[in-house]
């Protein structure tokens, strides 16, 4: 407590420009003028008081620092050089605050820690662990993620399987409803699992649902029935389509991808278990490892270059974690099958039928190929760079490292994210982070 000053947050949340805004002084013209009534504004801060005088007075000492492309980090004028970082904070909000993103990632970092920056990999068992009869799972959907393998997974383990009749996936749609509504009421009392996805398209079924979910768990619910609802969030304000009650009794989980590179790197290695590199031994395991990390490279780079916009893609894309772990067992396949490597064949069924069967755009779909020729290629295997346009950042060696070395390599072995690293100029990121 006491940390942070009220005021300071206040400044930082709000950023309340001045009313009374005297002219920009033509030695400050460099700094864009809708910025100019914040900077005025900021002044309301005992530190800032004195901010116009002094920028007026070291005018080409700002001029560096407001012009500077990591402002967040480079020095700032003499008499602010020691302000702590949080002020820092509050001088990118009102001049720069494409920057401003960074700088609260790193005031986070060393306040709190890496906990509450970095996106851990969904873990569905602690979650699962959580649930009762009486308490569904709602998975809130986000494009190109897909909850039903994991579910469908965690459920063999536990003997609840489709083939067994235990457990009842449906996809609701017109006609659903009773088919829907039965299968619950079965599930509860004989203990199965049932999966009910996509209810946002069904509006006007659901206070039905809601009360067969009631109905079917208080009588005579048997303790092993659990039930998993999926629904798309709502893009309308003020439309109710998922009834209060289902969602004070659920378990939410909004298991959307992340958008650092780091994050999905660390996710798409995930998808493949220590299972799939034993598999491997057999036979080319040196190539397997430095393929698929690569093919996990692409899959991260690909999916972080959204957040680009139009810059990134032209359309949006829905690529999931299905391509990835689809390609990883064609790799698999085909270095089992060929003696000789067909990385043409590979890029080919990688960018032209998996990934590329999202692609509509034939300049995203160059985009997709071009990512796939600097990455699936033999020279992975002797330590090249992955990420083309910016040096520094090799491939491990598969020949050193094992799946644990691969997990660690990708925690502290990445250097920090900038957009050349997705072949993008460094102006790219001015939009997004503004």
């Amino acid at each position: 407590m006491g940390i942070l000053q009220q005021d300071e947050v206040t400044a930082l949340i709000m950023k309340e420009p001045a009313l009374d805004v005297p002219q920009q002084p033509e030695s400050l013209k460099i700094i864009n003028e809708l910025l100019w009534p914040g900077i005025v504004g900021l002044q309301k801060i005992k530190i800032f008081d004195d901010l116009v005088r002094n920028m007026e007075n070291e005018a080409l000492q700002w001029k560096k620092w407001y012009g500077d492309a990591n402002a967040e980090s480079c020095d700032l004028p003499r008499a602010y050089g020691n302000l702590q970082l949080f002020q820092r904070l509050l001088l990118l909000r009102v001049m720069r605050p494409d920057r401003l993103t960074g700088a609260l990632t790193e005031y986070v970092r060393d306040a709190l820690g890496n906990l509450f920056i970095e996106q851990p990999v969904f873990d569905f068992e602690p979650t699962y662990l959580e649930t009762t009869a009486e308490t569904p799972l709602f998975f809130v959907l986000f494009p190109g993620e897909n909850p039903t393998p994991m579910v469908e997974e965690y459920g063999a383990k536990l003997g609840k399987t489709t083939n067994g009749g235990t457990f009842t996936n449906i996809s609701m749609g017109q006609g659903q409803e009773k088919i829907a509504e039965d299968c619950l009421t079965d599930s509860a009392k004989n203990g199965k699992w049932i999966f009910i996805q996509n209810v946002h398209l069904m509006i006007t079924w659901m206070k039905s649902f809601e009360r067969k979910l009631e109905v079917a768990v208080s009588e005579d619910c048997h303790p092993d029935f659990r039930c998993f609802i999926s629904s798309e969030p709502l893009m309308l304000p003020g439309v109710e389509v998922i009834p209060e009650s289902v969602l004070q009794n659920s378990i939410k989980v909004a298991n959307e991808a992340p958008q650092d590179l780091k994050s999905n790197l660390r996710r798409a290695f995930s998808k493949f278990p220590q299972d799939n590199f034993e598999r491997a031994k057999s036979h080319k395991e040196k190539e397997y490892k430095a393929l698929l990390f690569g093919l996990c490279m692409f899959h991260s780079i690909i999916l972080g270059r959204k957040k680009f916009g139009a810059q990134g893609w032209s359309r949006n894309y829905s690529f999931n974690d299905g391509d990835l772990t689809i390609c990883g067992s064609v790799l698999h396949n085909y270095l089992e099958k060929y003696e000789q490597i067909p990385y043409d064949d590979l890029k080919y069924i990688f960018g032209e039928i998996m990934y590329g069967g999202h692609i509509t755009d034939n300049l995203d779909r160059r985009t997709n190929a071009t990512y796939l020729e600097k990455l699936i290629k033999p020279e992975i295997l002797q330590q090249m760079n992955l990420t083309m346009w910016h040096p520094g950042f090799k491939s491990p060696d598969p020949m050193k490292f094992d799946r644990s070395k691969y997990e660690n390599f990708i925690e502290t072995g990445l250097p920090m994210e900038v957009p050349e690293m997705f072949g993008l100029h460094k102006n790219a990121e001015i939009g997004y982070l503004t």
